[in-house]
């Protein structure tokens, strides 16, 4: 392993605070540390998701200059800027920093990484635009900037400027939860890219849906809800004959109504809270046979309601209310299984047809219906609820658990590891069917033991809608073998389930991962170098090339009254780059504190070098800028104002 990733990594350990067991010995390579993978002695992987880190992302992480993989997520003690410096790691393939409190804005040397193929920095505190530079990641995949604060325009190219445009390899663009603003440009959307998902929900957009997007024939999911777009929606949007869920709710479109039949294969539709021009109820409201959910409050209907779309063998939910729906209600004999719920409230039904015995629940309130005198009270009386469901009991015996384990599906008291799993759409509304949840369980299973985690079972329940009608879901997963998961093992399933390329059921969107911290802050340190005028070489040479780690507010002038201990990477790293074969550590160690714990030599001129200059000046610690291989004063150490001096 060179001397730059010993530098880079010692720097991180002393930024973040970590010092994992494994973490011995001066090569990580060899040595096996956790969460750092090799390939020919060179760092190549850093997965150190949920590991409690804090502080800041050094710009010194530009010195693992072989790294493909990048996982920090879900350290909430992670603050600050992204360094420019991400720029410099062209080898990167995965870039994911989701759930830490990174914040500013996005470099825009990002748009270097030209290998990346998926960067997820969602739930972060990130700001100002896009970036205009990511449009040049031509090998981009996935893109996740959800629940962020960044704002401005959406970037497309213009002449020479990139834009997201470009993309034509990417499946995802998740942009949801920002503070976006200005329309969906046109020029988004070409007939030569892949696109899935485009999620721009809960953002501050304006202007028209641009016709363009029916372009992308392979869009599966559109949510472009919550925003304030206006105008017709473009008939261009009836041709994306792969549409499964579309979302386009609580804006302030008009027009008439959007024509769907093309989507044959349209699961869930919520176009709610709109102001289209009062119409008819649509024909597609009785051939779109794979609706699982119709969503259409106060979107000007009128008329009645099609017999035939109760008949759909997979509805679940029709939310109609807030409209002007009239005459008889005939809901017929032959209706789905699954229907749960028929929200018809505040319209102008007079009449009801139905058979007996119904499963599902009826809301007629506010419907001239509800006056009659023989009329069944339930339908006028029941409120909607909003409650959770929980998965069915186990069959276990009843056991009693010490205080804080939980009794797992398999009948086994443990410490689960819990997160909130927030998905971004799915493609039904009935909470209640657990079926769904056993085929998530079954998928997480099969992608952990993939990565052998020691998991004997997994436990997903507690479905909620957020106030952003994202399906939120409470997460166990329960250890095999142990009471709970050691901090390599909850690191492992943070990193497995922030990997959203992994399988998962189709009936299931990508999720947002949230775990729940203790307080935690970061702690910002700086970087000094010293040097010891009349002192021995060792010591000289031991501040030639030490980097030590302070904190911020410790005053430049202040007496060093207690022993810092020296890093022992650094301290091999010397000895391999100097040839200090006949000097151990230890003596290295005792050295340098005996000559600082007494009186601090008096500098002239000396001060705090940022490690950025450093690297300037000496040229990213290139050897040719060994002190050792010329004048002290030579190469770029005359510029760092003598960093090194002889000694007497």
């Amino acid at each position: 392993m060179g001397f730059n990733e010993v530098s880079a990594l010692t720097v991180l350990m002393q930024e973040w605070g970590i010092r994992p067991p494994s973490w011995v010995g001066s090569d990580p390579c060899a040595e096996g540390w956790e969460g750092i993978a090799c390939s020919n002695s060179r760092v190549t992987s850093i997965i150190l998701a949920n590991r409690g880190l804090t502080g800041q992302l050094p710009s010194a992480i530009q010195l693992l200059s072989e790294l493909e993989i990048l996982n920090l997520s879900l350290n909430k003690g992670l603050t600050g800027p992204l360094p420019a410096s991400l720029g410099n790691l062209t080898k990167l393939v995965h870039l994911v920093l989701a759930g830490c409190s990174f914040s500013s804005a996005i470099p825009s040397t990002i748009g270097s990484l030209e290998q990346l193929f998926y960067l997820d920095l969602n739930n972060n505190r990130l700001s100002d635009q896009i970036p205009p530079s990511i449009g040049s990641l031509s090998n981009l995949n996935y893109l996740d900037l959800t629940g962020n604060k960044l704002n401005g325009y959406i970037p497309v190219s213009s002449g020479t400027t990139p834009g997201l445009d470009m993309l034509q390899n990417a499946e995802h663009f998740h942009l949801g939860g920002n503070q976006l603003s200005g329309n969906v440009p046109p020029e988004l959307f070409t007939s030569k890219m892949v696109l899935k998902h485009l999620i721009l929900d809960n953002n501050n957009l304006t202007g028209r849906i641009p016709s363009t997007i029916g372009n992308v024939q392979t869009l599966v999911t559109v949510r472009l809800d919550r925003n304030s777009l206006s105008g017709h929606v473009p008939s261009s949007l009836n041709s994306l004959s792969n549409m499964a869920e579309l979302h386009l709710s609580n804006n302030k479109l008009t027009g008439p109504m959007p024509n769907l039949a093309g989507m044959d294969l349209l699961y869930y539709v919520d176009m709610s809270n709109n102001t289209f021009d009062v119409s008819d109820v649509p024909d597609w409201f009785s051939t779109l046979q794979s609706l699982t959910t119709l969503m259409m409050e106060n979107t000007g209907l009128q008329g009645k309601v099609p017999q035939a779309l109760f008949s759909f063998s997979n509805l679940q939910t029709v939310v109609l209310r807030n409209n002007h729906l009239n005459g008889l209600l005939d809901i017929g004999t032959i209706y789905s299984d699954q229907l749960q719920l028929i929200d018809l409230e505040n319209n102008s039904i007079l009449n009801l047809t139905q058979s007996g015995g119904s499963n599902y629940t009826l809301i007629l309130l506010g419907n001239p219906i509800c006056d009659k005198t023989n009329m069944e009270k339930k339908y006028c009386i029941v409120s909607r609820s909003d409650s959770s469901y929980s998965m069915p009991p186990s069959n276990c015996e009843p056991v009693a658990c010490s205080s804080g384990e939980v009794l797992s599906p398999n009948c086994k008291c443990a410490h689960p590891f819990k997160a909130t799993l927030v998905v971004l759409f799915v493609s039904f509304s009935n909470l209640g069917n657990f079926s769904y949840y056993t085929a998530l369980q079954a998928y997480l299973m099969q992608s952990f033991h993939s990565y052998n985690i020691p998991v004997d079972s997994v436990s997903v329940s507690y479905p909620t809608w957020s106030s952003s009608y994202y399906l939120q879901l409470m997460l166990e997963v329960f250890p095999s073998g142990e009471d709970r998961f050691n901090e390599t093992g909850a690191s492992t399933l943070a990193s497995v389930l922030t990997n959203q390329t992994l399988p998962r059921p189709n009936d299931f969107g990508p999720y947002i991962v949230v775990l729940y911290y203790g307080k935690s802050g970061g702690s910002n340190k700086a970087l000094v170098i010293g040097a010891a005028v009349g002192g021995s070489a060792l010591l000289i040479l031991v501040a030639l090339v030490g980097v030590y780690v302070f904190q911020h507010k410790r005053k430049a002038n202040e007496p060093w009254s207690r022993s810092i201990p020296l890093p022992w990477h650094f301290c091999f790293a010397m000895k391999k780059q100097y040839a200090l074969k006949l000097i151990s550590c230890h003596t290295m160690q005792q050295t340098w504190n005996s000559n600082i714990s007494g009186s601090v030599p008096q500098l002239k001129g000396a001060r705090l070098f940022s490690f950025e200059e450093l690297m300037k000046y000496t040229n990213c610690f290139s050897e040719a800028n060994d002190i050792g291989s010329g004048a002290v004063n030579g190469g770029g150490h005359d510029r760092a104002k003598a960093i090194a001096t002889r000694a007497a």
